[in-house]
């Protein structure tokens, strides 16, 4: 009777283990879904194009004269004298303006003192043109616009509007002296005009 006990067990054990595998063999499996994410592309920053230097030819009043260099884009012409080896202490480098941007192919001439600056070269100080005053112009008081008489020295706008005025409402002026009568002029600002003014044609 114990052996057809354990038979019994045995029996059920084995039984157990064949539901049980049937049981998995024909659960479903879950669906898995994987996801493939391509790479990422490789961005490629595009080479920043570095400007050509520039070649400018120095002579003159330096260390190393007829020095042909080459510098970066935006150099002045301090750079320039710099790279010919510096100002000799004879350069009149007040005749040069050492903050001028260079061009490519441009000439550096650094005079000596003394020396006069040749032109067609870069270099040289904005030019300050004083110039030569002209002849005195002579203005009739009695025809001339408001425009004209603030060319007059000590006659801005104002009293040339007072001027043109005072003709309007009493007539021609007489005489220069007559610009007496008129608001705001007095003895010296008649003084300075008389040189410039006239009554007459």
């Amino acid at each position: 009777m114990k052996n057809a006990g354990f038979i019994i067990v045995g029996v059920l054990i084995a039984a157990g283990l064949v539901f049980g595998g049937y049981v998995l063999l024909n659960q479903d499996s879950p669906s898995t879904t994987v996801e493939i994410l391509p790479p990422n592309p490789t961005t490629t920053d595009v080479p920043t194009e570095t400007p050509s230097p520039i070649e400018v030819y120095v002579v003159g009043a330096v260390n190393e004269p007829e020095s042909r260099l080459s510098l970066p884009p935006g150099s002045r012409v301090e750079d320039a004298i710099e790279g010919a080896g510096g100002a000799l202490e004879s350069a009149n480098l007040s005749a040069v303006n050492l903050a001028q941007v260079l061009q490519d192919g441009d000439m550096i001439f650094v005079p000596s003192l003394g020396e006069e600056v040749p032109g067609e070269t870069v270099g040289e100080p904005t030019e300050i043109i004083t110039p030569t005053p002209n002849a005195p112009r002579i203005v009739n008081i009695n025809t001339a616009t408001a425009e004209e008489l603030e060319t007059l020295p000590g006659i801005g706008e104002t009293r040339a509007n007072d001027i043109i005025a005072y003709r309007e409402a009493n007539g021609p002026f007489a005489t220069v002296e007559d610009l007496l009568n008129v608001s705001g002029i007095g003895e010296g600002t008649l003084e300075n005009l008389q040189e410039f003014i006239t009554v007459s044609d």
